[in-house]
């Protein structure tokens, strides 16, 4: 690309402040002001999990790109979109919201720390809400960063579903792999992945359903790949380092400074 990255669009499992700091989360908070200070335009996303407080936070709907719904499992569910601003970084985050799969008080397990039964379900219509509501911004990104496990169907829609709508047509993905992985996934998510243009051929690398091959689904369509943690399955970094396409390496010292936000800027430039 060379250069050319004018456009990062961020698709985040967790933004601080609002869920508690994490080594995900600050990065969702502090990357996307860090490249918008470099002269970037920047769009940033995450799910309107439960937990968060509206009012605290002050979320609002954006009616103009509300009101479409998105059919999983022959359901159709309302698409709604919130915003809120940090002000501190003078930057805007977009929430997808619904109330079947986000109105609830934790993020990704229920009471008895059991992982949600439909957190496959919950990572597509994140996925999809995400891409749907781009479109309707009209606003081309260069670069589509997705963080956290449950941004991880993205990429294969872009380079199958979306591949060719004029507004993704010269987008690229770079995965941003964590040790977030889950053990395990529910068993339908090969099922309900499926959508327009995404056939079960493009799901060979899903041998198994768990963390670990979503990883490598997400993986196999993206265009670069940042390791940004330490303990990430081997499996991962592997499959990822087959791939022949930039891996960018972990390194605590400039998470820690913040340095790494430099380090990002120029992988982006460079993909």
């Amino acid at each position: 690309m060379g250069n050319s990255a004018k456009r990062i669009l961020f698709v985040n499992s967790e933004i601080f402040p609002y869920l508690p700091e994490s080594p995900i989360a600050n990065i969702g908070r502090y990357l996307p002001q860090g490249i918008q200070e470099r002269k970037k335009e920047i769009r940033s996303f995450m799910p309107r999990y439960g937990c968060i407080n509206e009012r605290k936070n002050q979320l609002h709907e954006v009616i103009r790109l509300s009101g479409m719904n998105i059919v999983i499992n022959d359901v159709d569910r309302p698409l709604v979109i919130k915003v809120a601003s940090i002000s501190a970084a003078r930057m805007q985050v977009y929430f997808i919201d619904n109330e079947d799969y986000f109105h609830r008080k934790s993020v990704y397990f229920d009471e008895n720390g059991e992982f949600f039964k439909d957190n496959g379900e919950r990572a597509i219509f994140f996925a999809r809400g995400v891409l749907e509501t781009v479109k309707k911004l009209r606003w081309a990104p260069d670069i589509i960063h997705c963080q956290g496990w449950i941004s991880q169907v993205l990429p294969l829609y872009l380079k199958k579903a979306y591949k060719d709508d004029p507004i993704f047509s010269n987008s690229k993905v770079v995965l941003s792999v964590y040790d977030d992985t889950p053990a395990e996934l529910p068993e339908d998510i090969k099922e309900r992945i499926l959508f327009s243009g995404v056939g079960e051929d493009d799901l060979k690398v899903m041998t198994e359903t768990n963390g670990i091959n979503l990883a490598k689904l997400a993986a196999e369509y993206s265009d670069g790949v940042i390791f940004a943690a330490e303990n990430i399955p081997d499996e991962i970094k592997d499959f990822c380092q087959s791939k022949g396409y930039p891996c960018l390496p972990y390194d605590a010292k400039s998470i820690e400074d913040g340095s790494y936000i430099e380090v990002y800027n120029s992988f982006y430039d460079n993909l």
